[in-house]
């Protein structure tokens, strides 16, 4: 996403290939690392607020080119996770967390119940609502969400490369690990290195289980598509095998590499 875009404080949702034609509707809720000018960068500093704290390194990059593969229309939130994360609940502790690994968020301590309301109002509630009607404007909606974690946690190394999560519908999940050697060989492990219990399932479970439409949640190492030519390769590598997952459930929908 290019910065300048996410600088728009007014823009709180960025809606790409919104006419697409695939089933296919991408999220990324960890999109870019802006914090609006009212936040003073929440007391942190440059390094910080360019680190995996303050957003999903390469995962929005990876989603618009795999916007273009599908034909899909992409979902975005354009403010930090700092700010707000998306795929949190309002009511939920690191929604607005004033902690992150081992980073104390100055800006976020203390919030008072209006300036939460706020954050709600302002960044969560139009990317929500922009989401859900995507949803019910798409015929037999697939939801796929994109993120990135770093290679490193609290001091210990990960080996997991690609997580595939989901939450109590396990479907597309299933049918893409059960075909998962015939695109990559990456490290694939389900629901790591973050699953339902550490609350990440959020967009799913709003936005995907109460229709019962198919879903998944995917989670990249950061170090994997650090890069320009990375990010395009693991785009590609993910279109075919999402298109492949999805036409092992025999669901309905349209679903297919068009670039």
């Amino acid at each position: 996403m290019n910065h300048d875009v996410a600088s728009q404080d007014a823009r709180p949702v960025a809606p790409i290939n919104p006419q697409g034609a695939s089933s296919i509707i991408l999220v990324c809720e960890h999109a870019t690392p802006y914090i609006p000018s009212i936040f003073s960068d929440l007391g942190l500093s440059t390094d910080v607020l360019q680190s995996h704290v303050a957003w999903d390194p390469g995962a929005m990059s990876v989603a618009e080119h795999l916007s273009h593969k599908l034909d899909a229309t992409l979902i975005a939130g354009v403010v930090s996770r700092l700010v707000y994360d998306c795929n949190r609940p309002p009511d939920a502790p690191d929604a607005m967390p004033e902690k992150s690994e081992v980073h104390v968020i100055p800006g976020n301590r203390n919030l008072s119940q209006a300036d939460k309301a706020m954050r709600v109002a302002t960044y969560y509630a139009p990317f929500r609502d922009c989401l859900s009607k995507t949803v019910a404007q798409t015929p037999n909606p697939v939801i796929v969400t994109l993120h990135s974690f770093t290679p490193t946690y609290h001091g210990k190394a990960r080996k997991v490369e690609i997580g595939i999560v989901h939450d109590s519908d396990a479907r597309l999940a299933d049918a893409m690990l059960a075909c998962a050697a015939d695109h990559t060989s990456a490290d694939l492990r389900r629901n790591e290195p973050y699953g339902p219990a550490h609350g990440v399932t959020h967009t799913l479970r709003e936005h995907a289980l109460p229709g019962n439409h198919l879903n998944v949640m995917l989670e990249i190492r950061n170090d994997l598509i650090r890069t320009h030519t990375q990010q395009v390769a693991m785009a590609d590598m993910l279109a075919g095998w999402i298109a492949d997952g999805f036409g092992r459930t025999n669901a309905a929908g349209s679903v297919q590499c068009v670039a």
